[in-house]
């Protein structure tokens, strides 16, 4: 289920007017990335939309780098929450795999918010550095688990370390076993690099799709996404042994 918002009424009055003004900062600095593009983000712009001064604006966000990292925390969670909601709800065909109809909610989120999913996934935002295991990872992280869930859905640890990988080299799997887990749980090697390969995948073809590489197809662009959606699920579960 979309993650429920934080209740605010163990707060403080002061405390319940610090959330409330940095959400209105949050939703203003939203509005001016969907008019200008993230790279135009201004704190000076954002403020004076806000009848506020800069140096107001600083007593909530202390650095562009703060506001920024909520952006960015928000879109992520507002994707998952996207995804999550899709692959909790379905479709009308109920023989579409879940990771299909996860993925699909992926790509309706990025169509329809392109300059979000452009602060997620375009040019870096210049000197610019997440936290790292910040606010971003957590949420980045939520939203893996759900391609997680419906990529490997029924399947046992031992059948994922079995899955067929043989073409990656030893070195390589050894890498994925000291990676953290993308989702907060540990997978085997073999079912991390899957994993990888799928996320490749589905957003390589909606980032496509998103910055306008594939306006040639029309609206056929989602039946495209889907046949490669369905072959993809296919193709990893096929590379997973049966149980004995």
């Amino acid at each position: 289920m979309p993650r429920e918002k934080a209740p605010m009424s163990g707060l403080s009055l002061r405390e319940r007017r610090r959330a409330v003004a940095t959400q209105e900062i949050v939703g203003a600095a939203e509005s001016h990335i969907v008019e200008h593009g993230p790279h135009a983000l201004s704190l000076r712009a954002v403020a004076r939309t806000l009848g506020m001064t800069v140096q107001a604006l600083y007593h909530y966000f202390p650095s562009r780098d703060d506001l920024v990292t909520a952006l960015i925390t928000k879109a992520y969670d507002d994707l998952a929450d996207a995804v999550q909601a899709a692959a909790d709800t379905g479709q009308d065909d109920p023989g579409l795999p879940g990771l299909v109809v996860a993925a699909e909610g992926y790509r309706r989120w990025a169509i329809d918010n392109p300059e979000r999913f452009q602060l997620l996934y375009g040019a870096p935002l210049r000197q610019y550095h997440a936290p790292v295991d910040g606010p971003t990872t957590e949420a980045n992280r939520r939203m893996a688990a759900v391609f997680e869930r419906e990529l490997f859905r029924g399947f046992t640890p031992a059948q994922l370390a079995a899955a067929d990988t043989r073409s990656l080299s030893p070195g390589f799997l050894d890498h994925l076993e000291d990676l953290s887990p993308m989702s907060g749980e540990a997978l085997p090697p073999p079912a991390t690099a899957l994993l990888l390969s799928v996320w490749g995948y589905v957003h390589g073809m909606v980032a496509l799709e998103v910055f306008g590489h594939t306006g040639f197809l029309g609206a056929h662009q989602a039946e495209l996404y889907r046949m490669a959606m369905r072959n993809l699920h296919e193709d990893v579960r096929r590379r997973v042994p049966e149980q004995p």
